[in-house]
């Protein structure tokens, strides 16, 4: 197996990463199984339900444009190493027309054109607000300024609490190690029917 190793910054130290590329095959000891199935009993039934449900109340009366929301749970997403809500957003954009650079260029939306001032706007408060132990003053005064410029305080509500919901549900599914590649778009939506 071929690695190719990446150094970068964080959090002002140097770290490497490698990635394995050039193996058709893998041990049993590299696939990544989930640990626990959050649906699997009866609580966790419960509660998951509650959990979507107040998701999909946001999602229901939001005036924010889906597509924003939408891109503001990928990048969180990304962020947070969330295979499954990474594949699910990412789908859902797709399926909504989405273009794919648009898709493609999340992870670096700053060096990119393809978003309006808005969701640019909306992606700085997804980033800083996901990375708040990353900077002292989690979501910075600037970045406070340009989301009050694009949006009202219903949507600002709305941003607040998808930022919120995506990041909890990114630790629930990491932790469990839930793994992306089988969602079905629509999915979310058929659950909220």
């Amino acid at each position: 197996m071929t690695h190719v190793t990446c150094r970068r910054c964080q959090n002002g130290r140097r770290i490497a990463v490698s990635w394995p590329f050039g193996s058709a095959t893998t041990s049993e000891d590299e696939i990544m199984e989930p640990r626990f199935d959050l649906n699997g009993n009866e609580l966790g039934a419960e509660i998951g339900k509650r959990f979507s449900g107040i998701s999909m109340a946001i999602m229901r009366s939001a005036t924010v444009p889906r597509t924003t929301l939408e891109l503001v749970e990928l990048r969180a997403s990304q962020i947070n190493g969330c295979g499954f809500c990474v594949d699910a957003h990412a789908k859902e954009l797709a399926a909504a027309g989405e273009p794919g650079a648009r898709i493609n260029l999340v992870a670096a939306w700053r060096e990119s054109t393809v978003y309006t001032e808005a969701e640019r706007a909306a992606l700085a408060l997804a980033e800083e607000g996901t990375r708040i132990a990353d900077a002292a003053q989690g979501v910075a005064d600037e970045t406070w300024a340009q989301v009050r410029e694009h949006y009202d305080d219903d949507q600002i509500a709305t941003l607040l609490y998808v930022v919120a919901m995506i990041n909890a549900a990114n630790r629930l599914l990491v932790i469990t190690r839930t793994k992306g590649g089988s969602y079905e778009p629509g999915t979310f939506d058929a659950m909220a029917s």
